[in-house]
């Protein structure tokens, strides 16, 4: 009969990622094609921080993935910095028919140096690649270029039509799930034990006693 908390815990790993970029890069759609497989276009910008859970299952586990979508506007910054410390994933962001947000990856990856954990893993993503080329501002190969600068998997998205949305969330997770997998390997290989001199007597005393009196 399985335990209480063995019932309680319907996963194997819970993993914490954060949704960053600037207004309007299409944050929220991602979150909301990946969590719930719809898409909207009306706008509504995130006020502060929202959040979605989705499980899913990963190489034979199952990984809880708790994701937090994050305004982008300035006046929210300062709200949001407290999350990137418990982030375990990092989720950057731009549109790719808009320059200033893929020039603004430089800043936001100067707030994940400031504020987030240094072992935090993150991806590099460029959304609404289902716009006309004709709108588009920022090349795959541009965004390429800027993720081997920073040594990122980079993907470019669509939230409208659910292109490389599932691969961007599966890769990171997968990523965090091999980094955690690997420090619990760590922590479970024995220490090793050195004795004292006089618990090396000890030790050889008693192991005569127990002889004689056998």
């Amino acid at each position: 009969m399985a335990s209480a908390a063995a019932r309680a815990r319907d996963h194997d790993y819970l993993i914490k990622l954060l949704l960053i970029g600037d207004s309007g890069v299409g944050k929220s759609c991602l979150l909301l094609r990946f969590s719930d497989d719809t898409f909207t276009t009306s706008f509504i910008t995130t006020i502060g921080i929202d959040f979605k859970i989705r499980t899913i299952d990963l190489d034979g586990k199952r990984v809880k993935l708790q994701i937090w979508d994050t305004a982008g506007q300035e006046r929210f910054r300062t709200i949001t910095t407290a999350y990137y410390r418990g982030a375990m994933g990092i989720i950057l962001v731009y549109d790719v028919t808009d320059e200033s947000s893929f020039n603004n990856i430089r800043n936001w990856m100067k707030n994940i140096e400031q504020h987030a954990s240094d072992n935090v893993n993150k991806i590099l993503v460029g959304n609404k690649a289902d716009m006309d080329e004709s709108k588009r501002a920022v090349s795959f190969s541009r965004g390429q270029d800027l993720a081997n600068e920073y040594g990122l998997n980079f993907y470019e998205t669509s939230a409208k039509t659910n292109m490389n949305v599932e691969q961007v969330f599966f890769t990171i997770a997968r990523d965090i799930k091999q980094r955690l997998s690997e420090a619990a390997t760590k922590t479970e290989q024995p220490a090793a034990i050195t004795l004292s001199p006089n618990q090396g007597k000890d030790t050889a005393q008693n192991t005569q006693r127990s002889s004689c009196c056998s």
